[in-house]
This record gives C-alpha cells, sequence and structure tokens, in this order.
C-alpha cells in the first residue's frame, strides 16, 4: 500500500532529522544541517545550481551566506513538510531569505502574511520593504492603505523615518487621492496637507508641483492656513554630526565643524583652547565629547581631552597608557575603549578603557593582530574591530571583543585589505567602507552580519577615500572628507540603506583627512550647533501662494 503525501514527507523529514541517508551538509553560520540533495533540487533552483556548480570529488558541505540558522532551519522545516509558522518577527527574514533562496511560493505567503497584518502602524515599514523585495501587489495594497488610513498613519513612528523622495511620493499620492472624488474629498484637502512635513521637501518640487496644483491654488485654506505653517523654516535637528580636527593643507588642525542636516550646511565651532590633532579618536558620552590619542607633527598623544558641550570648554582628562596615532576608539557600555595605533616606533596591540566612574583607564586584553589606521564600533553588547596596517601590510582580518569574557575572537576577514578604513555599526550590520588597500584607494562598501560571520558588498561610495569620518544621522550613513588618492578632500557623501544608494551632501568648509565624527544629541543647547533658523532663507512660498491665490480670484 502507498504512503499518503502527509505520511511521505513524514517520513522525509524524520531521515532528515536522523541524518538518514542525507547526502550534503548546508553550513549556514555556526549550524549544520544534514539535507537529502534532491529534496532540496526539487524545490528550489538556488540549490540545484549550487549543487551542480560545487559538486566536485564527492563534496558534502556547502555554506550557505547571508541567511541566519534560525530562519534555515524554518525553510528546510517548509521544504520538507510544507508547513510553516510565519509570524511578524519573522516575515522579513523570511522574505529575505526566500528570495535569495528562489522558493517563490514562501515568498508569496509571506507577502500574503503581510498583506493581513497592515494597520497604520507597519504600513510604511511594509510599502518600502515590498519595494526592496519587489512585490508589486503588496507595494500597491500598503501604498492604498497609506493614502486611505493618513489621519492615523501620519501620528505612527514609521512616517518621522520618511526619506524626502518617499514624503513627495506621499504629497502626489494625497493629491491623486483628492482628484479621485474632487467634490467630495476637496473639502478634507487642506486638513490633509498639513499632516505632511513639506518642510522637509525640496523647495523646487513644492513650486512646481504643490503651489501650482489647482487645489492648492484656488483653495483659500491651503493658502491662510496649511502652508504658511508647514513651510517658514526647516526644524531643528535632533541630531548633529561633528567632524574633528584631522589634517589640513600640510598641517594638523584644530577645526570643528557641525553638520546640520535639516539645513544641509556645516557651521564652524572650532574651540581655539584645543590644540590641532590628527589621526585621533573621538566620542559623544554624557553630554560631553572626548578627543583621544592622535599626531600633531611633533608628538604622538596618550591625552584624552575632554569637550564640554553645554560650557562649550575644554578638560584635560587621564592619559592612557599607551600614545596613540591612528587608534581606534569607540563606547561600549558607557566606558571608552581605545584600541590599537602607532606610539612613534611600533604598531600596537594593546587594548584600554575608560571608566567615567573611576575617572581611570584600565588595560584589557590584547588584540591578536597589531592594528595601527584600523576602526571599531560597537553592535549588540561587543566591539568589532576591522582592516588596518600591521608595520607590513594592510590588514583583510577583524576581530570582536566580548567584554564580559575580555577575550578577542578573529571572525571571517573582509573580502578585501583595508587600511585607512572607516566601520560603523547600522541595523543590525558591522559596515567597512573605503580604505587603502596597498594600492589604491577604495569606494568598495561590505557589511558584516554576526549572525552568519559573513560579509557581503553593497552599493560603493561615489568617491574612493581613506582616513575619512564616518557617522549615522537620521538612518543614514555620512562619510565625511579624507584622502581620495590625489588630494585631501572636503566632500561628503551619505548612503541610504534602504536603497541602497550614496547621495552627495553640503561640503565641508575645511578639506581634511585623518579627521573622526561623531554624534550629539539631547543637549539643551543643541542650537548652538545648528544654522541659526534667523539666518536661513524663509520658505517664501506662502507669499508666493498668497499672490497667486488671489490672481486667480481677480
Amino acid at each position: 500500500m502507498e504512503s499518503s503525501p502527509q505520511t511521505y514527507k513524514t517520513v522525509l523529514d524524520e531521515m532528515r532529522h536522523k541524518n538518514t541517508f542525507c547526502d550534503a551538509v548546508l553550513e549556514v553560520g555556526n549550524d549544520k544541517f544534514p539535507v537529502h540533495k534532491v529534496i532540496l533540487c526539487s524545490a528550489s533552483n538556488f540549490f540545484r545550481a549550487k549543487f551542480l556548480r560545487w559538486d566536485h570529488n564527492g563534496r558534502k558541505e556547502f555554506r550557505i551566506g547571508g541567511i541566519s540558522s534560525e530562519i534555515m532551519a524554518l525553510v528546510l522545516d517548509y521544504i520538507y513538510t510544507e508547513s510553516i509558522t510565519i509570524s511578524e518577527n519573522n516575515v522579513q527574514d523570511l522574505v529575505m531569505a526566500t528570495d535569495m533562496l528562489n522558493l517563490v511560493d514562501l515568498v508569496q505567503m509571506c507577502f500574503k502574511f503581510m498583506q493581513g497584518q497592515l494597520c497604520p502602524a507597519n504600513c510604511i515599514g511594509i510599502w518600502r520593504f515590498s519595494d526592496f523585495v519587489i512585490s508589486p501587489d503588496t507595494r500597491d495594497l500598503a501604498w492604498r492603505y497609506i493614502v486611505n488610513h493618513f489621519e492615523e498613519v501620519v501620528v505612527c513612528e514609521e512616517f518621522q523615518e520618511l526619506t524626502v523622495q518617499e514624503l513627495i511620493s506621499i504629497t502626489e499620492a494625497i493629491l491623486h487621492w483628492t482628484n479621485h472624488a474632487l467634490e467630495e474629498r476637496k473639502r478634507e484637502f487642506p486638513q490633509l496637507l498639513t499632516k505632511v512635513r513639506l518642510s522637509q521637501i525640496p523647495l523646487e518640487y513644492i513650486q512646481t508641483k504643490v503651489i501650482h496644483n489647482t487645489l492648492v491654488e484656488n483653495n483659500y485654506d491651503c493658502v491662510n492656513t496649511t502652508l504658511p505653517q508647514s513651510l517658514i523654516r526647516p526644524r531643528l535637528p535632533g541630531a548633529i554630526l561633528l567632524a574633528i580636527g584631522g589634517w589640513s593643507g600640510g598641517d594638523p588642525t584644530n577645526a570643528i565643524e557641525a553638520y546640520d542636516y535639516k539645513a544641509d550646511r556645516w557651521v564652524n565651532v572650532t574651540n581655539p583652547q584645543e590644540r590641532p590633532r590628527a589621526y585621533h579618536g573621538s566620542v559623544f558620552l554624557k553630554g560631553s565629547v572626548y578627543c583621544i590619542g592622535g599626531f600633531d607633527r611633533m608628538e604622538y598623544f596618550n591625552s584624552m581631552r575632554r569637550l564640554d558641550m553645554g560650557t562649550r570648554t575644554w578638560h584635560e582628562m587621564p592619559p592612557m597608557y599607551h600614545r596613540r596615532c591612528y587608534v581606534s576608539v569607540t563606547v561600549l557600555q558607557d566606558c571608552i575603549y581605545a584600541m590599537g595605533g602607532y606610539n612613534g616606533q611600533t604598531r600596537l596591540n594593546a587594548a584600554e578603557v575608560f571608566d567615567l566612574e573611576a575617572n581611570r583607564w584600565s588595560q584589557i586584553a590584547s588584540m591578536n593582530e597589531q592594528r595601527s589606521d584600523a576602526n571599531c564600533a560597537t553592535l549588540d553588547g561587543k566591539m568589532y574591530i576591522c582592516g588596518g596596517f600591521n608595520g607590513t601590510e594592510c590588514l583583510q582580518t577583524a576581530e570582536c571583543y566580548d567584554p564580559e569574557t575580555n577575550q578577542w575572537t578573529m571572525i571571517a576577514p573582509m573580502t578585501i585589505q583595508r587600511s585607512g578604513v572607516a566601520v560603523i555599526a547600522f541595523k543590525d550590520q558591522i559596515y567597512a567602507v573605503g580604505g587603502f588597500d596597498g594600492n589604491v584607494r577604495l569606494h568598495s562598501v561590505e557589511t558584516y552580519n554576526p549572525g552568519n560571520n559573513t560579509w557581503r558588498e553593497v552599493a560603493p561610495m561615489l568617491t574612493p577615500r581613506s582616513n575619512f569620518g564616518i557617522e549615522v544621522v537620521d538612518d543614514r550613513i555620512f562619510a565625511v572628507g579624507g584622502y581620495n588618492g590625489f588630494t585631501t578632500t572636503f566632500n561628503v557623501e551619505s548612503y541610504d540603506p534602504l536603497l541602497n544608494t550614496w547621495t552627495v551632501v553640503c561640503d565641508m568648509d575645511v578639506f581634511r583627512s585623518a579627521l573622526n565624527c561623531c554624534v550629539i544629541s539631547g543637549l539643551p543647547n543643541m542650537s548652538d550647533y545648528t544654522v541659526s533658523r534667523d539666518a536661513l532663507p524663509l520658505l517664501d512660498i506662502a507669499k508666493q501662494v498668497e499672490r497667486t491665490y488671489f490672481d486667480v480670484m481677480d
């Protein structure tokens, strides 16, 4: 008697779990999954191509990157049993994984689940995500949900994270939605328009697309109420990027510039009390900026100086154990860590930590490699340091520090050697950006996924550069200044991970490399580090709209 399909699949799944007749092993992160090649090949062209391409000399083990062990376990359960539990917590990771693995039916199941979960709090996220992993039906459904529930959507957190281009799309949606049933909906149009942050949308777009739209021109409520309130000046930013020190014109500089991303302007906030320094580190912690180590052409520093952002005064702090030029610096659990560097004689693998409460430095375990000109970041309670120079060659290696065990562990190497690299943590990934490979300056970018210990490339920068500043502001990664292989630069560009694109932003006033960046926020005197709103040109649309309106009425 033949087994029923259900029994047949149950038997196959039991054989998989007992490793019976399995002829391949998938290596995912630190886990291994015994599988039957024929089962996976029948489910996915991805596995068919992988096994055919790499099945040489009886090879059994196949590494799969870009997916976590937890998600792979779910995927294999589905392939063997056609059963899976999709939840809000795993659906996006499942979509990314199943799209990569070419499991079309499971991708569609995930998007159907998303469609059923649409609500004001998540509709924008689903709309953006369905564009990133293409699903026109889901994107269209989410878009219509946004428009039809606009009053509820605008008060949700996701709305505050929209990019300028997405705000433009929302504005166009309101116009189209109102025009679809003009007589019925035009009375509600001014109220809807007040919900859009028009001050964040480019002036040229508002002038050409919004002001001269019939709904605006012929509606005095828009003229007299909506636009004058919304289009005065950009709001103050919640965070400010600082570019500190560096090498400029053949000498170190003490210049500090503050980037106001709302106005796309740089402000000079240099304090003459601070001596010039380059190849240093800087961090923001509890209302102060700390500048650590560095070089001024004469001296390799072991000093640390604290800039009180409230009083804008500098204070001398306890020195480090080691002099450190080309140092890597970061904050972890309210402590400042300084790693590697060059003391004027040798490249260091020594590392130390500064405790603010105790007001002292302590030495921690040394790194596995000597590293100067490396860079580091913190993610999920651990530190990651990447690349650098060991005195002989540019490094491709990277390692991770766990403060709980006081141990360094080597992780997967980057795809290329990078000295003078910029490293930043963002959205559960470690980004290694630019640098010098021993031959040329790089514009390539790669990201490290701690979940599966793999690196993957993302969109390259517009400009190759090394020894530049990097920080995250407004959900974008900013690359600031540096050396492009020919000259020191003041150019700045930003990366949008959602769109996987780099965009030019306002240049600094000071061209420099070997600078360091940090982000300040939460200060009562944030306006001291922003462009004066009185100095900004008015978005003079209110008067223009009034003239347009009364011209029409006349």
